[in-house]
């Protein structure tokens, strides 16, 4: 009984936030220019690791509501290091879970938590971008916008669709008059102008993926994510991850726990200051901080599916690694200064409405449904 409880809350938990990351995964994928992420995304390079991980930080979202919104980032067009850099810088840092983090555990763990997050997102996508170059990781010759350059053509002339037909006959050197009509001014406004006018059908025609392909790509590594997450809940109590205190060994079994589990960046701060209040060092309690939010069983399964197991192994690798860092230095730190990090004394779960979550988890199931009823109706014919 305890069990199904435990799934309900963290399915309801995570609910909202979900829907979230589903709509914006879907504006990503049909709203956001193709050029803006060709230009800044594409590339991979250190230099798109870095924009992906400052675009990700503000964003609200948890472990799982980053995923959809992920998939419309790389399908839109960005690069495999920097779609992991905003997978990890997303869901460990933004503004919510920020704020929760300084009211609850005080400037010092705020500013820790921050600069631990950024540097996860940046040394693991640096990590698949390192190995990528030395072909560790096979580049993907068929995803969109990665084989063409920043100054081609086919991003910069009137459609997508048609660049690739009008390449050669429309920057060429040899035709100056098609230079003028297709990449030229008039063209340019007509295209914007069009572009004005169906926002609302691309609107649309996002959240009808995002509720629909989307959900359906990731509805089994979801469930059984929250499915292990309850496990969790439910057989290790906190009063056993408290007995760890300190140390490199508490760090690595808050790993053990944390990978698996999901849990979001502002629900894991109240657990984070129960276990500081129990007895686990700062250093600890931050590990759990990037690493819960960061993985679960069914954000690693997604991982794997959009990007490859490589990808995902390096994934697991650089927020593992990141995370013991980020702890051994903070307690080093806190020791030599003699700082204390200043907990508060009551703790506000439920920073979301009931109702919301409910309506938001009501939505799900019934888009699920629907999705599953599609896939019986093709099954047939």
């Amino acid at each position: 009984m305890a069990f199904f409880e435990n799934f309900l809350n963290l399915a309801l938990e995570s609910a909202p936030w979900l829907v979230l990351g589903l709509i914006l995964g879907g504006l990503i994928k049909n709203l956001l220019p193709l050029e803006f992420l060709h230009k800044h995304l594409s590339q991979s390079s250190l230099s798109s690791v870095g924009k992906a991980t400052l675009l990700g930080a503000p964003l609200p979202l948890c472990s799982c509501g980053v995923v959809p919104a992920a998939v419309g980032l790389r399908q839109a067009g960005a690069s495999r290091p920097a779609t992991v850099s905003f997978l990890i810088s997303t869901p460990e840092t933004g503004v919510d879970s920020l704020s929760v983090t300084y009211a609850l555990l005080g400037p010092v763990m705020l500013v820790a938590r921050f600069i631990s997050a950024l540097f996860s997102a940046l040394f693991s996508g640096w990590l698949v971008w390192w190995f990528e170059k030395r072909q560790w990781i096979e580049t993907d010759p068929g995803h969109p916008q990665e084989k063409s350059e920043s100054g081609d053509c086919s991003s910069s002339c009137c459609s997508s669709e048609s660049a690739h037909q009008t390449t050669s006959s429309c920057c060429s050197s040899q035709s100056n008059a098609a230079e003028q009509s297709c990449c030229g001014s008039s063209c340019s406004s007509e295209s914007k102008q069009a572009e004005d006018t169906s926002i609302w059908r691309k609107t649309c025609k996002g959240l009808s993926y995002a509720f629909g392909s989307m959900l359906d790509d990731i509805i089994f590594w979801l469930l059984l994510g929250l499915g292990f997450a309850a496990l969790v809940q439910t057989f290790v109590p906190t009063d056993f991850l408290a007995q760890w205190g300190s140390g490199l060994a508490a760090m690595l079994m808050m790993l053990l726990i944390g990978i698996p589990m999901y849990v979001c960046a502002t629900a894991s701060t109240p657990i984070a200051v129960g276990l500081i209040l129990a007895g686990i060092s700062p250093g600890v309690a931050l590990v759990f901080l990037l690493s819960g939010p960061a993985t679960n069983i069914g954000t690693l399964g997604i991982i794997a599916k959009i990007l490859g197991k490589k990808t995902m192994l390096l994934y697991l690798s650089g927020t593992v690694s990141a995370a013991l860092a980020a702890g051994i230095i903070l307690d080093l730190i806190l020791v030599q200064s003699g700082m204390n990090v200043v907990t508060a004394s009551h703790l506000d779960e439920h920073s979301i409405s009931i109702w919301i979550q409910a309506t938001a988890l009501f939505i799900l199931t019934l888009a699920a449904l629907n999705n599953l009823k599609n896939k019986f109706r093709i099954a047939k014919h």
